[in-house]
Order: C-alpha cells, then structure tokens, then sequence
C-alpha cells in the first residue's frame, strides 16, 4: 500500500528548498554590508571629487565594482533560490579606450541600477536577516525543548526556561504540561518559519530580477533580434521548398512535356497516329503541370486570401481536408496582410495535422477579435497527444516559432485521448 505523502506544510521545514533560502539569507547580510560600504564610501568619494578629473573614474570604477557585485548577487540567486536572471548588456565604448569605457559605463542604467541595489538591499538583508534567525532559533529552541530541558537544573542552577523572576520567587517552565506546551508553540514557529521566509524572499527576488538584469528596452531588443532571425529562417526554409517544388514538380514535367513534344513533332509526317498519342499525352502532362503549379501558389500566397480575404480562403482549405470542418469567422474588418497571411497559413498547417495525425472524425475552426487580438482556435475530436515541443521549425514548434515572431502565442491543447484544441493569439492590425 503507498504510503500517503505529507502535507506541504509539515514538509516545508525539512525541505532542501528550505534550508537553501536560509543560508541564503544568512551570507546575504555580510555581502550586502560589504556592497552598501564599498558602494557608498567609493561613490561618495567620486561624487566629491567630480569637481576634479579624479572624481571621474573613481565614480565609474564604483559603477563597474556594482556592476561585479550584481554577477555575485545573480551567481547566489541562482545556485540557492533557483532564480535565473540574465546579465545585463555589457558596457562597451565607441573606441574601445578608457575614457570610452568610463562615459559608456557613467551613461548605462544597468550601472547605476546595479549601485541602487547595493543601497536598497542592506536595510531589506538586516530585517530579513533578523526575522530568519529570530523565528529559526526561537521555533528549533521551542520544539526542541524537552530533548534539552535538563540542562538548566544540571548547569545552570535552575529548574528550566525562566519566565518572570523578582526579589521574591520566579516562573519558570519545567512541568510536563509547561514543557509540551512550550514545545508545541515552538511547532508552530517551526511550521510557519518557511512561508514567511519566502515571503521575505520574494522581496529579494524582485530586487534580483529587477534591478540586476537587462533593461526592458535591452530585453526587448534581443527579442526582436531572435524574432527577425526567425522570420529570416522561415523565408529561407520557404525559399528553399518552393525552388524543391518547382524543381522535382512542375519543372520535371515540362522538360518532360518539351521531350514528348520534340517526338510528336519528328513522328507527325511520318506516324500521325504515334505523334497524336504523344500530343494527347503531353496534354495530360500540360493539365498535370498546372495543376502543380496552381497549388504551389496557393501555398505561397492564394489569390482568394488577397481577393476575399479569411471567410472565403479558410473555407476553401476546409474543403480541401479530408475531415468534415466547420468554419466560423467573425471579424469586423480585415486585418493587414501580414497578419492575415500568417493566420491563413497557421489554420492550414494545424488543419493539415488534423488529416495526418489526429485521427479525427470532425474539426471546427474559430477565428474571432477580441480587443487588439485576432483568435484562432482549430479543434478535433481524435486522439490527442499533440505537444508543441521539438525543434526545426517544423510541426507546431515551427508553427509556434513563426507566431511567436509577429509577438502572437500558440496553445496547445491536447490531453491523451483527446479532444485536441489549439488556440493563436495574434497582434490585430487592421
């Protein structure tokens, strides 16, 4: 029989997570000393001296100092609180010489972010530092009690804890029931000691986050960065699918056509019956050869998307599917043809693993606005187990890449056995 796991809150106190956050504290307070003084005296000093070259680089040593103290501070977060906070951008300047390096690093907010926490952490570390210890001691000491409650009358010369004394007699706690319930007071220290340490924590971890990251401006820039290599990727990879198409399709056919033509011609005087089956041939190749192409420009770009816009071309894809789908689109205006491209193409690729893998017997596509969103949704009942992980830009990774680049989001879903939902975000412009 399995046994049956024990409450949060009785685990809480022998957690690992536990103990970490406590020895985080405790070195917390000497290293937030240390950073508060040399902080403050080395600003100080450069501030001073501002009215002098000296105070120059003084000042931006401090800032650069700050900035080694924040990959400690990050370093610590990391290994004890399990918090992963990215390096700011790094300092650098337009020559490369030292006095670059001071006005880039005088001019980053990173910098001075990182001295604000040196100042802004010292009072937090002290009260933080003074509640841990106090509940730790106090709860351990408490719980503990009757395991080394004989140590008062044997050192000590009294009969336990002492409560109240005076000139005339004293209080102290050294019967059963004083001493059980001395320890269940301390229990409950013991108990609610964690939560208020993560609660205490979480100050830290808003500190950590942020004031000794990346700027949201910083962090948006890389976001952008990645985004713009996706969509670079993206157009290479159909670049690169449409020339694979052109080559082992319809380009194959015509030469095929070209070579069946050349024969007809030859045989016309001389077999017209040979030369007419050759015509009649290169005819179904002609039909086989638009057809191709037909289809590979509607995967670059269906003209019915441009003429009629999202109703009319996800109803057409819906047709196309060998699985009955219901199509509901319900938009006041068109969105600008980016969007509505991507969008296009996301509900075709979903409803393309609907036919392949999901084994289902109806689909339902939903596209609808819902303030400065477009909403796609796209579900079937078949068996489910769709995952939006991987790689490679394929599958709904690569399809969650591509929506992730235009700022969108992509949900999936899809418990075993189904049904399976997929839900896109997209920004709405219209």
């Amino acid at each position: 029989m399995a046994s049956l796991p024990l409450p949060a809150a009785i685990r809480a106190p022998f957690e690992a997570r536990t103990w970490r956050a406590v020895l985080y504290v405790l070195i917390g307070l000497p290293l937030s000393i240390c950073w508060f003084a040399l902080s403050v005296a080395l600003v100080s000093a450069g501030a001073g001296l501002l009215i002098t070259f000296l105070g120059v680089p003084i000042l931006a040593g401090a800032l650069g100092m700050c900035r080694g103290f924040g990959a400690v501070e990050r370093a610590r977060a990391r290994g004890l609180l399990g918090l992963d906070v990215a390096a700011p951008e790094p300092v650098r300047g337009r020559t490369g010489g030292a006095f670059s390096w001071m006005g880039a690093m005088l001019k980053s907010g990173a910098s001075w972010r990182h001295l604000l926490y040196a100042v802004l952490h010292m009072p937090w570390a002290v009260f933080s530092f003074s509640v841990t210890v106090a509940l730790w001691a106090w709860g351990w000491s408490l719980f503990t009690y009757p395991l080394w409650q004989w140590v008062f009358p044997a050192w000590v010369g009294q009969d336990g804890i002492q409560l109240y004394g005076d000139a005339t007699h004293a209080l102290y706690l050294d019967a059963p029931f004083e001493i059980a319930v001395t320890s269940a007071i301390g229990l409950v220290f013991v108990l609610i000691g964690p939560w208020v340490l993560r609660g205490l924590l979480s100050v830290d971890r808003l500190l950590v986050s942020g004031l000794l990251g990346p700027s949201r401006l910083a962090s948006r820039v890389t976001e952008l960065e990645s985004d713009r290599g996706v969509v670079v990727d993206t157009a290479a990879a159909d670049l690169r699918r449409i020339e694979r198409d052109l080559h082992d399709g319809a380009q194959a056919r015509l030469a095929a056509l070209a070579m069946d033509l050349g024969l007809a011609k030859e045989k016309l005087a001389r077999d017209p019956h040979a030369a007419a089956v050759l015509v009649d041939e290169a005819h179904g190749e002609v039909k086989l050869a638009l057809q191709e192409l037909r289809d590979l420009a509607r995967g670059i770009h269906p003209a019915v998307l441009t003429d009629r816009g999202l109703d009319a071309a996800l109803s057409a894809v819906a047709s196309r599917c060998s699985v009955p789908v219901s199509v509901d689109v319900d938009l006041p205006a068109r969105p600008v043809p980016a969007i509505e491209g991507i969008a296009y193409f996301t509900v075709s690729e979903l409803l393309q693993n609907v036919t392949r893998h999901s084994g289902a017997r109806r689909a339902w596509v939903d596209v609808w606005r819902t303030e400065n969103r477009l909403m796609l949704q796209v579900r079937d009942d078949g068996v489910g187990g769709a995952v939006a992980s991987g790689g490679g830009g394929t599958g709904l990774a690569g399809l969650a890449e591509r929506v992730g680049a235009v700022d969108g989001v992509l949900a999936v879903d899809s418990p075993a056995g189904g049904p399976t939902t997929v839900t896109v975000e997209l920004p709405w412009r219209a």
